[in-house]
């Protein structure tokens, strides 16, 4: 069966007024996008940014009724935002897809590094003797197709491959997914620790442990202020954004065992070197930057 598609072009204040339209008219899905494609990296702090213009997108099952139902949003416009002309409203029909195996066709399994692999659920393992990680690509938290996640993944293979990680217990900032602390016990760390703000994130963590087959007690997951504060680890990795890792760098490096190895990700080209003389500044001999994608790395290590 085919679908009827309305699209408009919509200034961002004005976008909850044409969707709440579009869903009284029945709307099966409608979606918001910006018209520019520009992406919105990190704000600065204390604001709130805005595309300057949204494509708003109604999608319908109802094909005959389509000249009335212009008439009564131009109407419904009219009374809810006088004075403001109706955006122009595009509508095409569109052909019967199967969304969700188009959407699923777009993800292949991802080798990162030299032992390991993120294979989505309904993917074959490609090298069944790698390790692989079981997850699938979701809208939150990570999952491995990120440059942030992917930089961080790498640097773990890559520590495990030099045997730094065997039966090492690895503390991840931000877990996420929890796809860092999870791919390092695979890997061959004894133990680790997953801390997150966000409850969802600590059950969507727990969720992929178990499918793959992360036994529960080598993964404690918890809120950063449980976490014991003598507590120290030789490895700590945190994948989330510039700013908090500033802003948590006493946090942060203080939880670096002697010796012990640090990462950091989510960072923007432009934002390494602040991010890096915070680290450096807490005793922390940090390496050259890794850049993926416009997107960094930084790792560095405690002395003893």
């Amino acid at each position: 069966m085919p679908w009827l598609q309305l699209k408009a072009r919509i200034a961002p204040e004005h976008a909850e007024v044409l969707e709440e339209l579009l869903l009284d008219e029945g709307a099966t899905a409608i979606t918001l996008q910006d018209a520019q494609d520009e992406p919105l990296f990190e704000p600065e702090r204390g604001t709130t940014p805005l595309w300057n213009e949204t494509v708003l997108t109604g999608l319908y099952d109802d094909l005959e009724g389509l000249p009335a139902m212009l008439e009564r949003l131009a109407a419904a416009w009219a009374e809810a935002m006088p004075g403001e002309p109706l955006p122009e409203i595009e509508h095409e029909l569109l052909a019967d897809r199967d969304w969700e195996r188009e959407w699923m066709s777009d993800f292949e399994p991802l080798r990162m590094g030299q032992r390991l692999w993120i294979v989505p659920s309904w993917h074959e393992a490609p090298d069944p003797q790698a390790v692989n990680l079981l997850l699938d690509p979701g809208l939150a938290f990570g999952t491995g197709t990120h440059p942030t996640t992917a930089l961080c993944l790498a640097w773990l293979d890559g520590l495990a491959v030099d045997g730094e990680l065997d039966d090492r217990e690895v503390l991840d900032v931000g877990c996420g997914s929890g796809i860092l602390a999870i791919a390092a016990l695979r890997l061959g760390a004894r133990h680790a620790t997953g801390t997150d703000i966000d409850p969802q994130a600590l059950t969507a963590s727990r969720d992929n442990a178990e499918r793959n087959g992360v036994d529960e007690t080598a993964l404690r997951l918890e809120y950063p202020e449980s976490l014991e504060a003598e507590a120290r680890f030789p490895l700590v990795v945190a994948n989330i954004l510039a700013g908090p890792l500033v802003e948590l760098a006493d946090e942060i490096a203080e939880r670096v065992a002697p010796g012990g190895r640090l990462a950091l990700s989510g960072i923007l080209e432009t934002q390494a070197d602040e991010v890096l003389a915070a680290y450096a500044a807490r005793g922390l001999t940090m390496d050259e930057p890794e850049v993926r994608e416009g997107w960094v790395r930084l790792t560095g290590r405690r002395s003893t």
